[in-house]
């Protein structure tokens, strides 16, 4: 293995030494935990980029999933909030094993072989890939709300309104996907953190000054609803299979359980607050977006839906590039400039394809959130965790949490699998 420089350009298909090793098998071995570093990304940066892979999408449809379920759901997010925080914490534990590991697929591969490497790189590019989708589906929806006339003429032939605008949001995100630079990527991972805010403070702008008011008091439980509020809870926090990048990149990897306990924490607390203002604002008459709930005509209205667009723009990229670091690593697209370009903008178009292919964007990723989501945040990371560190022969708490989040992701993943296949066929 040929050694590399330290720089910033640092990705998923780069060999990184890890810092220090956690489970006790390899501790005994006598192996020295204190193991140079190659990222150069701050921990400040390290944790924009945490926060823009959680933070985003998912903070305009938690209302909806509050709706479906109702305001005792709220606990199943705590839950699936806490269960997830752990299996990234889990993550970095396999990654300190070995040195080798430095991106998803490995951790799988070093757990259960090739058979392992396969699944989980399955699993994550998938994911990863719906998940963009799902961001140019979002963007259609919004600005079409803004812009319901739009449309576009080429050669005589009309292109729609909805369509037009998830070209044009294509065409935007498009430079992001180009960007190798993990520290550069943190700026505009920047952007998206702010939009969040914004948007949180746009909506409660909306309710207050602008009339709309919290008076729905909704229901206390929907159990009709509670797979598909699992679903959507499940998919706010599927950013795991980005998780060995942001590793990797970091310059002090003994501080990512920090950067996890601060992305986490600032998510679910952003998630549960506007999840409880929406659904105050709207009752069970909110959309699978809660921007789309919100009146065109007024300008807090309108600072949220076009703040929102931010969102979509900035997590695009970092979304992306595990997949595009997946295709590089197994292409010549390290190696000439020209067919990474071609190859990240096939990639895109591909996206904007299944895009204007599908109109659902809560089903699809109540779908992606039940099926993919809860297989790559917390089925993978418990189960690899346990074959790579061999604690599944110690029965104690740990093993119980384990065992529990396992479990807890089979019932999620084929409850709400089912009940998202069945509301997009009956839509369909």
């Amino acid at each position: 293995m040929q050694p590399k420089q330290a720089n910033d350009d640092v990705s998923l298909n780069i060999p990184f030494l890890t810092d220090y090793e956690t489970c006790d098998h390899v501790k005994s071995k006598g192996v020295d935990p204190i193991i140079t570093t190659t990222g150069t990304t701050s921990f400040f940066k390290t944790t924009f980029n945490g926060l823009n892979s959680l933070s985003g999408v998912g903070i305009l449809s938690v209302p909806f999933a509050l709706s479906c379920g109702g305001w005792l759901s709220l606990i199943l997010l705590l839950i699936i909030a806490a269960a997830t925080f752990y299996t990234g914490i889990l993550i970095k534990r396999c990654m300190d094993v070995d040195r080798n590991i430095r991106s998803y697929p490995d951790i799988g591969d070093r757990a259960f072989g090739a058979k392992g490497r396969a699944v989980v790189s399955i699993f994550m590019n998938l994911e990863l890939f719906l998940v963009a989708t799902g961001f140019l589906i979002l963007a259609g929806d919004n600005l079409q709300s803004l812009l319901p006339n739009a449309e576009l003429d080429i050669c005589g032939v009309k292109i729609g309104g909805r369509e037009t605008l998830v070209l044009l949001v294509a065409l935007v995100m498009m430079p992001t996907v180009w960007i190798d630079n993990m520290t550069t990527l943190s700026y505009v991972s920047a952007t998206g953190v702010v939009a969040s805010v914004v948007i949180l403070g746009s909506v409660l702008w909306s309710g207050i000054v602008d009339g709309i008011g919290f008076d729905n008091k909704g229901e206390l439980l929907n159990w009709s609803g509670l797979p598909t509020a699992l679903s959507l809870y499940a998919f706010c926090y599927c950013a795991h299979p980005v998780f060995p990048t942001l590793y990797t990149s970091m310059r002090e990897k003994t501080q990512f359980s920090w950067v996890l306990f601060l992305c986490f924490s600032f998510c679910t607390v952003t998630y549960a607050s506007m999840a409880v203002l929406g659904y105050l604002m709207f009752g069970s008459e909110l959309q699978s977006q809660i921007t789309l709930n919100l009146p065109t005509k007024g300008l807090s209205s309108k600072v949220a839906i076009c703040t929102a667009m931010l969102n979509p723009i900035a997590k695009y990229a970092l979304m992306m590039k595990p997949i595009v670091d997946w295709i590089e690593s197994s292409s010549c697209g390290k190696r000439v400039v020209c067919c990474r370009s071609v190859a990240r903008s096939v990639l895109v178009g591909s996206s904007v394809f299944v895009a204007l292919t599908v109109p659902f964007f809560g089903y699809l990723m109540s779908l992606v959130g039940a099926f993919l989501s809860v297989t790559a945040s917390v089925v993978v990371p418990c189960l690899c965790y346990l074959k790579i560190c061999g604690n599944w022969r110690k029965l104690g708490c740990e093993l119980v949490f384990i065992s529990f989040s396992v479990v807890m992701g089979f019932v999620v993943m084929v409850v709400g699998t089912y009940t998202s296949l069945m509301q997009i066929v009956q839509n369909m």
